[in-house]
């Protein structure tokens, strides 16, 4: 019966993080919501890992989706020779920037990582990041703009690393992976469409990069996963796959249509509702 209740409990966990972890809205802000309810008898440790591997589902939603525009290799491009006339130079370009946007990310991710988590793991700050940069999005989408980058092919080096930097920011709980590159992806030029696309893209490495850091880290440590954690963590990553293709699948029909303003919203309320969940609890 417990191993039936932590399944479901899993399975809870991969609906919220395959719909949150794409959409710009924080999955880290409705993780500490869903933990205040849906309480695992696990380590802390595990926790900890389980937290973040679980975007592997997320992340190989986005594979499967994109795997033509993300598959650098051909048969024969029928220009080059040699090794060249295997690869696809739009696609490996475009890897490229990828790799440039992830540099200031994993740089301080690895410096920083415990460091984040100790102090800014908690539900005031998750709150405070949910509102401020729900306030963002609603005036960035106030601003009168044409965007200059509609294409991925399109994107610069120059706006590969400003969305980078704007990456750096989301190490705090509650930005918003998603919602912090895309505001920089925005900022710099790019269209909602594309800003979007280059954020899923940009989150393979990203997270594929976290989730080995923290499986690392649970092993360095001397822990060792039970059969039953291993069932709930499995569990947890193919429902995430299977919500993230549904959000992905959303969000890039949402953006043909409509702006941002919706999801800044969105974020105030809920930011709202973390501190008052955090304020209840603490007095009772």
């Amino acid at each position: 019966m417990d191993l039936f209740f932590d399944l479901l409990r899993s399975v809870i966990y991969g609906v919220i993080e395959g719909i949150t972890e794409w959409l710009p809205i924080s999955s880290t802000g409705h993780m500490i919501l869903a933990e205040q309810v849906l309480k695992f008898s696990f380590s802390a440790e595990f926790m900890e890992m389980f937290r973040v591997v679980i975007q592997l589902g997320a992340i190989l939603a986005v594979v499967v989706m994109y795997f033509k525009k993300l598959w650098p290799f051909c048969v024969d491009n029928g220009r080059d020779s040699g090794l060249a006339k295997h690869v696809r130079w739009p696609v490996m370009r475009l890897w490229f920037k990828i790799i440039v946007a992830c540099l200031p990310a994993a740089v301080l991710g690895l410096a920083l990582d415990d460091w984040i988590d100790a102090h800014f793991y908690n539900s005031v700050v998750v709150a405070v990041m949910l509102i401020v940069y729900g306030i963002a999005f609603i005036l960035i989408e106030r601003r009168p703009r044409v965007p200059t980058t509609t294409k991925l092919s399109r994107i610069t080096y120059r706006q590969a690393l400003i969305v980078g930097a704007w990456q750096v920011l989301a190490l705090i709980p509650g930005t918003s992976r998603s919602g912090s590159t895309i505001i920089g992806g925005l900022l710099c030029g790019m269209s909602r469409a594309c800003a979007s696309q280059f954020t899923f893209f940009l989150a393979i490495p990203v997270m594929a990069g976290a989730s080995l850091l923290k499986v690392v880290k649970f092993v360095v440590g001397g822990s060792v996963m039970t059969g039953t954690e291993v069932a709930v963590l499995a569990v947890g990553c193919v429902v995430a796959f299977g919500m993230s293709l549904a959000a992905i699948r959303f969000l890039m029909d949402y953006v043909k249509r409509h702006d941002f303003k919706f999801f800044g919203a969105y974020r105030i309320v809920l930011g709202i509702i973390v501190l008052a969940v955090a304020a209840a609890t603490a007095i009772f």
